[in-house]
């Protein structure tokens, strides 16, 4: 008889990204278009340079 063990996990990933979009939503609320793409080109991620 095969028996499972409950593997922990140590990093959850939806849990992680339900908690950025909760992040970013509360950032944005309530932004004119104009505010929410100053929002975005702030806070964009850039290329590493070598």
């Amino acid at each position: 008889m095969k028996t499972t063990e409950k593997k922990i996990k140590e990093f959850d990933t939806v849990k992680f990204f339900r908690a950025i979009k909760e992040e970013i939503s509360n950032d944005i609320k309530g932004m004119t278009f104009e505010q929410l793409k100053e929002y975005l080109d702030k806070t964009k991620v850039k290329p590493k340079t070598p």
